[in-house]
């Protein structure tokens, strides 16, 4: 009788464990769903909006409505994966949490593309074709929803795989691709893709090589130092100031360049006023912190924190205000065709074009940016607070010396580049751990090893090479990548049109 009631009482119970289990797996499945459902109605009002936003004629609504679409579609894109590359690193620094990296970034990428994304956006993707007197208008607007569309399923799949990709090479790869689809290699501007295939070693080889020399710099004037704190309150304002220097001219020349052009002498002046006003305040900062904390490398990594997070604000800023045209430049070209009846090279942004690629912005980083955030922040390389602050202060300064050059880089590039940068010097100037031969490994050991019966050196691989690999593969495909999806898109508009 026990023995019966104890194997019903254990089937019970194992009944309870199946249905907890499938409870369980539901609810995850409802929860992963979630933002996949939230964002498909974001996509249904955005293109609900932008037909009510224009009146155009009944054969041209479908063109309309799907541009909306495609345009927020195209902006949740951009959000997940491009703004990782600037908070990854403060969350990888442990500065600032997942949470509090998505909230400062939706706030930032939002202001910078509603207060200073401008006005007027270049139709073609920053001179990648020509359209000239042989595109016709319904043969543009073809054109620039598949370069949209393949921009945005090749950044989809690229987030989906953990890769962090320019959002800025994808758009310009479909422009490319859908523009010779549509009228032959002729079309395209060579000059200015060469000149983007360049963008793909100059960028991330710049931001590593200015991201290690300012880590290296840290780590000789400050982590070195017998008394890092007295050092600390020497070099970190000089620090702070060369980043206020740095983040004054990026934000000039890159961050508000849509609605303020100063000259080359006022740069110069704001930035070396932002200097000393920056160096002149957070001395008496640096010196009221340092009191408070020991001379342990991990206590003076927290004078770092304030700097970084500003930094990587700014840098925020400074991507919604100008790779918000990635999403809504094609739909404003687009839109312009139906009051113009033409092409144009430069089109003014109507405003709810610019609050659909705004909102979608956030939406984007809001419901898919944490997962490459995670991957940008800690995957690659273990970051901390100064580490951090190097990639951050590495992605402003490189975009300044790449732009007084007169080279063409992308942001992202640099981004990832500078995490690569510093674990790659920290593999070189760390103390590795030092194993002298043991029996069992002379056996594998060299003919001159066993001669000079030195010790084998082994060095920790302090950066992962696979992330290496896989992101370098996803930038040498970008462009080809969206090409190709760009011209089978735009192949099968031109099909479904004249079969209309």
């Amino acid at each position: 009788m026990k023995k019966t009631q104890l194997k019903q009482s254990n089937r019970y119970i194992n009944d309870l464990r199946r249905m907890n289990y499938q409870q369980g797996q539901v609810k995850n499945a409802r929860s992963g769903l979630l933002p996949f459902v939230i964002a498909a109605i974001f996509l249904i009002i955005a293109g609900i909006y932008g037909s009510l936003s224009l009146d155009v004629a009944s054969e041209n609504i479908v063109m309309l409505v799907a541009a909306a679409i495609i345009g927020g579609y195209m902006a949740l894109n951009i959000g997940a994966n491009d703004v990782a590359n600037n908070m990854g690193p403060a969350v990888g620094g442990k500065v600032l949490t997942v949470t509090a990296a998505v909230v400062i970034a939706a706030v930032c990428e939002s202001a910078g593309a509603i207060l200073a994304g401008g006005d007027v956006v270049q139709t073609v993707a920053k001179g990648i074709i020509n359209p000239g007197d042989g595109v016709t208008a319904t043969d543009f607007r073809n054109l620039m929803l598949s370069a949209l569309f393949a921009a945005a399923l090749w950044i989809n799949l690229a987030t989906f795989l953990n890769a962090p990709v320019s959002t800025t090479h994808s758009i310009v790869g479909g422009v490319m691709g859908a523009g010779i689809a549509g009228a032959g290699f002729g079309l395209v501007n060579w000059i200015t893709m060469s000149k983007i295939a360049a963008s793909w070693v100059i960028s991330p080889v710049f931001g590593g090589i200015v991201a290690a020399a300012l880590l290296l710099l840290i780590k000789v004037k400050i982590l070195n130092a017998e008394d890092r704190k007295q050092a600390a309150r020497r070099w970190v304002p000089v620090l702070i100031g060369l980043m206020a220097s740095a983040f004054t001219a990026y934000m000039a020349m890159k961050g508000l360049k849509k609605i303020w052009k100063p000259s080359t002498i006022e740069i110069y002046a704001y930035s070396i006023a932002a200097f000393f006003i920056a160096w002149l305040l957070s001395v008496p900062y640096i010196a009221k912190r340092a009191k408070s904390i020991t001379n342990r490398k991990k206590q003076i990594y927290t004078l770092f924190d304030l700097p970084l997070v500003i930094g990587v604000s700014l840098l925020c800023f400074a991507h919604g205000a100008n790779d918000v045209a990635n999403a809504v430049g094609p739909l404003a070209a687009i839109v312009s065709t139906f009051s113009s009846g033409g092409v144009a090279a430069k089109v003014a942004i109507p405003l709810w074009v610019m609050i659909i690629g705004a909102a979608g912005l956030v939406l984007g980083l809001l419901l898919f940016g944490p997962k490459l955030i995670n991957t940008v922040g800690e995957k690659i390389t273990r970051l901390n607070a100064p580490r951090a602050y190097c990639v951050a202060l590495a992605s402003a300064v490189t975009v300044l010396i790449a732009t007084t050059l007169g080279l063409p880089v992308s942001s992202t590039h640099i981004a990832i580049g500078a995490i690569f940068g510093v674990g790659f010097l920290r593999e070189f100037i760390e103390n590795p751990d030092k194993k002298r031969l043991k029996p069992s490994h002379k056996l594998n050991a060299t003919a001159l090893d066993a001669f000079k019966n030195v010790n084998i050196r082994l060095r920790r691989k302090l950066v992962r090479r696979q992330f290496m690999l896989s992101i370098g593969a996803a930038w040498v495909i970008t462009v080809p990548a969206s090409a190709t999806l760009a011209a089978m898109l735009f192949y099968v508009l031109q099909f479904l049109v004249s079969a209309v």
